[in-house]
């Protein structure tokens, strides 16, 4: 047998073993039947759900990554700040709510782990949330909490998202 065949039979060996254990235990048999059934489970699901398994991905530049994290995790502490204090300056006054819009980014990136990435990272940031990838991935809408009105604004802002989230994991995922 070759390695590609097995390869399609036997995607996720490590998972296919553990399915079969895990339905012997839930069981509580060895008998052949139940043994068959684990078996038929531990081979047949990854095979089937290998589809949807993400493609495999090479680290590079992993200095960069770290510097990503530190500036994700920088630019959420920094947000989470700004969106409580707005919230406590407007709530207990009943002030109106800070403008919040959205703002249409256009994308560079192909790469879907990479758009995967810019999906969590729009998301961890508070006060920014994801709402529409277009079919082909050419632009991003993302609700944003507190933005000034105007188009100058949302340059400003989409030219910041992109400088930083989308040009480093650029780097990292399609250099």
């Amino acid at each position: 047998m070759t390695r590609r065949v097995l390869a399609r039979i036997l995607p996720a060996p490590l998972l296919s073993l553990l399915l079969l254990a895990l339905w012997l235990l839930l069981e509580r048999s060895l008998s052949p039947g139940q043994c068959l059934i684990g078996l038929a489970l531990g081979l047949g699901i990854p095979a089937w759900f290998a589809p949807l398994r993400p493609a495999r991905v090479r680290v590079r530049h992993p200095l960069l990554i770290a510097r990503l994290i530190l500036i994700v995790g920088a630019d959420a502490v920094r947000s989470n700040l700004a969106v409580c204090g707005s919230l406590l300056t407007v709530l207990p006054k009943f002030k109106p709510l800070p403008h919040s819009r959205f703002v249409v980014i256009p994308l560079e990136l192909r790469d879907a782990n990479a758009l995967a990435a810019l999906a969590v990272i729009a998301t961890i940031t508070p006060g920014t949330v994801w709402c529409e990838l277009a079919n082909d991935a050419s632009c991003l809408r993302l609700h944003v909490w507190n933005l000034p009105p105007g188009e100058a604004a949302a340059a400003a802002f989409a030219a910041r998202f992109k400088q930083r989230y989308e040009r480093p994991l650029q780097i990292i995922f399609e250099s």
